[in-house]
């Protein structure tokens, strides 16, 4: 088989580069993708008791405005939007989220630790006390926020949910991704008796009514679906000849690649001639995997929250999504915006250096969740679903050695004519979200078709 464009993948950023040929006339290319569905980790699925669930808590934001287009006309009025109602919770509170924004609502004692902290970073870096950058993400965080706030939440919650210490992570990828604290705003909250919310760009965000966010990668790949293949892989590639070998045995003859798988996959088990230093880079790049828990519940008690961090050892998860109130249709026999059923999303991370216990994580999962007062005590009666999934690829830690492997691996795959993008296959976290990464793919086809040059992704 030939094609003029070939494609790794049908997540986001696959099926973003599939749609901007697809757009532009061009017709002569195959997605090729090894799972049986589409959608990568965007996608959705819906257990034996009519509950949908997405891999991990999905909101769909965005920066572009193509992007913006593409969902509008995917979904028409088939969305819902919300406003974002976020908490994290600590020494027995729920406190808003941003936390270093409201740490009014922590207990006395620990709101002046906060400020006692953020004021003296305040003091070192008016004094100029730092004279090099911080060496990593870990004295980042004792810089900005002080020891206080680093020591209840920035610590302890990003080690939950990158599985990774700070000392071993950059600090380079914040930008948007982390609330910069501005002590002066935090003490006028205090003072004021007032919450402080609306940081952030997912503030609101929109929703597909049925299917979960994977019904956006359905409906999209069903526009060309003739040129996506599902439970096909790629299993062997040889750059110079211009050939793939297929998991199937296929071989397919391209003009133009574009992988989305994960990186270091690529380069260590598929690329045929990958030299030395690269497979050694590929080596330095870390990721987190997770392990995503559904639980459907008789019985749905008003809560307006959408999602909640928890960075204490009470419970395993480190994100928990009330998905019934992303879209009733969540949950099986909806009753329009009010569920009769619970759908609660759950999030675990894992990895060398925080390794867990997956045989017995649901137990402890349903404990977490009464630990931490999500659930009642007698709530352990009316579980009617539990749904699991294993993402072993969940998080492209932004670690230190990144940029280095990267600045190895990405010019020697362009100079053989293989391009590797996504949040996998370009590792940047930064521009991992799924807008960026749609945009990504869409950018890589523009750039085939015109020449144009990719802004999202930049090496």
């Amino acid at each position: 088989m030939r094609v003029k464009y070939l494609i790794i993948g049908a997540g986001p950023t696959g099926l973003g580069a599939a749609w901007q040929l697809h757009q532009s006339g061009e017709n002569d290319f195959l997605v090729l993708e090894r799972h049986p569905y589409v959608g990568g980790l965007s996608a959705s699925f819906t257990d034996n008791a009519g509950f949908t669930w997405d891999v991990g808590g999905h909101v769909v934001f965005s920066h572009y405005p193509a992007f913006d287009t593409l969902l509008e006309d995917l979904l028409g009025d088939d969305v819902l939007k919300h406003q974002r109602e976020s908490w994290i919770r600590v020494a027995g509170t729920f406190v808003p989220y941003p936390f270093q924004n409201n740490i009014r609502r922590l207990p006395p004692e620990l709101a002046w630790e906060c400020v006692e902290g953020l004021l003296a970073a305040g003091r070192a870096a008016a004094a100029d006390t730092y004279k090099t950058p911080p060496a990593h993400f870990r004295e980042w965080i004792d810089r900005v926020f002080g020891p206080g706030i680093a020591r209840l939440f920035m610590v302890p919650y990003n080690f939950k949910v990158w599985a990774h210490p700070g000392e071993l992570m950059s600090h380079r990828w914040i930008g948007e991704r982390v609330s910069v604290v501005d002590a002066d705003r935090v003490i006028k909250n205090i003072i004021l008796g007032q919450d402080d919310v609306a940081w952030g760009p997912n503030n609101t965000f929109s929703f597909p009514l049925h299917g979960g966010t994977g019904e956006i990668y359905r409906r999209l790949a069903a526009r060309f679906s003739d040129r996506v293949r599902c439970g096909d892989g790629a299993a062997r590639l040889d750059a110079a000849a211009k050939t793939l070998r297929t998991a199937s045995g296929d071989t397919v003859v391209y003009d133009h690649l574009l992988s989305t798988m994960a990186l270091d996959r690529l380069v260590v088990d598929v690329l045929e001639g990958a030299t030395p230093a690269m497979i050694a880079a590929a080596g330095r790049l870390k990721h987190s995997g997770s392990a995503i828990h559904g639980l459907g519940f008789n019985g749905a008690p008003p809560d307006p929250r959408c999602w909640m961090y928890f960075p204490e050892s009470d419970c395993p998860f480190y994100r928990v999504t009330n998905f019934h109130n992303y879209s009733y249709n969540n949950t099986p026999d909806p009753d329009g915006p009010r569920p009769r059923k619970r759908a609660i999303m759950t999030e675990t991370s894992y990895s060398e250096h925080k390794p867990e216990n997956l045989d017995d994580l649901t137990g402890r999962t349903v404990d977490g969740l009464a630990a931490t007062t999500l659930i009642a005590p007698d709530d352990r009666d009316r579980l009617v679903s539990t749904w699991e999934m294993r993402v072993d690829y969940a998080y492209p830690i932004p670690c230190l050695e990144r940029d280095a492997a990267l600045a190895v691996i990405q010019p020697e795959l362009e100079a053989r004519g293989v391009f590797s993008r996504g949040r996998f296959g370009g590792w940047k976290y930064e521009v991992g979200n799924m807008d960026h990464s749609f945009m990504q793919g869409a950018q890589w086809a523009d750039r085939m078709l015109t020449g144009a040059p990719e802004t999202v992704y930049t090496l």
